[in-house]
């Protein structure tokens, strides 16, 4: 059987392996077969795992010859996924995109992963990312950067574009990604699919490579709401691995996609759409809005005086947090080691100098110098410990404005994909591209990224058409609400409301 796997969701996966039409071993020989043809051009996978991915899938085809006539597959049985290359599979590479783990096999496999396998996913590898996810547009890889699918002149976002390309280039049904300021939901918006930034705690960490501790979330990528619903409730949880994994009880998110959302009150926030915000993106968010609005939504324009203040505070204590977070890898206990300077009589600082000099890219050094300044002696109250309160100002807008309203909606970024190099000799201008995400990865709610239309490249409108995502946030643990206002939007002609 010919199985075109490019468009495939998760119910048309089960479907296909329950009804016999197809087993799950030709649907991971077909995805990998694309990847074959689409990874040389976007670039999108540092590690293709064909044989693992063909022995689970075999796993599931005895699983459903063992059930037939009897009780239905697991909820993801056969789905073939890929995995952002900071989140650790045992026995397999994870390199975060540095040269710095270029080698590093992990001894043992993240939670999330584990619950997906349990749940019957078939992980086919492992995607480009930033350097230690530290990026708006996945050009700071050490294995190059990744393309756009929709225009390979562009980029895909970052950290987790690998991620976001590999579902838009039909290489997976969906994928992981980790969100610390933006890196799910920025890349969803570039590459036109759906990401998801859950609760703080809501999908446990153990496994995923720390960047900044207080900030990183594992997120889904998918092509619908549903499916990104699906990837939720297999993953959410308490973890005993994993201390700030919360315990909250985890709803039905796909039954919870079914209610009505009308009578919910959006919140508009007006700093969101200030200077700086693309006249086609605003035009497509508030075109989305207004298609809320005929769902029987009531709009409500709210401030959220601190907005301003948000990438500033971001980057203190993220970079804060990956200096510390960083000072493990010295050519000792993981990875790369300078073999020149280990072979000469030197120091010992000096082998972690010259390892941490070939080891690792120009931002990550960038953001540990950064980080290690901000947090020194005479400049730790001036930075880092004003960036916190910053911080607490800015939950404090979220908390008063979801005492008026149930969700708030913005943009995603300022602007659709740009072109690969366009911004690479500014880094502030790089880092103004998630000016819209950061605020809610600080609050530690949820945010989702649903497209919601397309815009020309050009402004002659004469090229290339791009997509644009719509941000949605909601209170902490309130996914369900996040997700069904998502999907009733996804459903109603959200990315066709052209």
């Amino acid at each position: 059987m010919n199985i075109d796997v490019s468009k495939l969701t998760i119910p048309e996966v089960r479907r296909l392996i329950e009804s016999r039409q197809a087993s799950a071993r030709e649907i991971c020989a077909a995805t990998l077969e694309r990847i074959a043809t689409e990874n040389p051009r976007n670039n999108s996978l540092i590690t293709v795992m064909n044989d693992r991915a063909l022995s689970r899938a075999d796993e599931i085809d005895k699983l459903a010859a063992s059930k037939a006539g009897g009780t239905s597959l697991p909820a993801l049985a056969g789905v073939p996924l890929a995995v952002k290359d900071v989140i650790n599979i045992q026995g397999t590479r994870n390199t975060c995109g540095s040269s710095i783990l270029e080698n590093f096999i992990s001894p043992y496999t993240a939670t999330a992963v584990e619950r997906l396998e349990a749940a019957g996913a078939v992980v086919i590898g492992k995607a480009n990312c930033d350097e230690f996810a530290m990026g708006s547009s996945n050009e700071n890889s050490a294995y190059g950067a990744v393309r756009n699918p929709v225009d390979l002149d562009r980029v895909p976002g970052g950290s987790s574009g690998g991620s976001a390309a590999a579902v838009a280039a039909g290489m997976c049904v969906g994928s992981l990604g980790s969100d610390t300021g933006g890196s799910v939901r920025q890349p969803a918006s570039f590459c036109g699919v759906v990401g998801l930034m859950p609760t703080y705690g809501r999908i446990s960490r153990y496994g995923l490579v720390a960047y900044a501790s207080s900030l990183d979330h594992i997120g889904p990528l998918a092509r619908t709401v549903a499916d990104t619903a699906a990837l939720l409730g297999v993953m959410a949880g308490k973890d005993s691995m994993d201390s700030t994994a919360a315990s909250a009880p985890v709803p039905d998110y796909l039954a919870e996609l079914q209610g009505s959302v009308k009578g919910f009150r959006i919140g508009v926030p007006k700093e969101y759409f200030a200077a700086g915000l693309s006249p086609d993106v605003r035009a497509k968010v508030e075109a989305g809005i207004a298609k809320l609005n005929a769902l029987g939504c009531e709009t409500v324009e709210i401030t959220m005086p601190h907005t301003q203040y948000a990438v500033g505070c971001y980057y203190i204590i993220a970079t804060a947090e990956a200096s510390a977070n960083l000072a493990r890898y010295d050519g000792v206990r993981y990875g790369f080691r300078n073999k020149q300077a280990a072979a000469l009589p030197a120091t010992l600082n000096a082998m972690y100098k010259q390892t941490r000099h070939d080891g690792f890219g120009a931002e990550v050094k960038r953001r540990i110098m950064l980080g290690t300044y901000v947090l020194s002696a005479g400049y730790y109250e001036a930075f880092y410990r004003k960036a916190q309160r910053v911080r607490s100002l800015i939950a404090q807008d979220f908390s008063r404005a979801f005492e008026k309203v149930d969700a708030i909606v913005t943009p995603v970024a300022p602007t659709p994909a740009f072109k690969l190099g366009e911004k690479t000799a500014d880094p502030l201008e790089m880092y103004l591209s998630d000016i819209y995400t950061i605020t809610g990865s600080l609050a530690g709610i949820p945010g989702i990224s649903v497209p919601c239309g397309i815009v020309p490249a050009n402004p002659d409108g004469s090229s290339t058409q791009l997509p644009v995502g719509m941000q949605i946030f909601a209170r902490h643990f309130d996914e369900a609400r996040l997700l069904r206002l998502a999907h009733q939007f996804e459903q109603s002609g959200g990315f066709s409301g052209k």
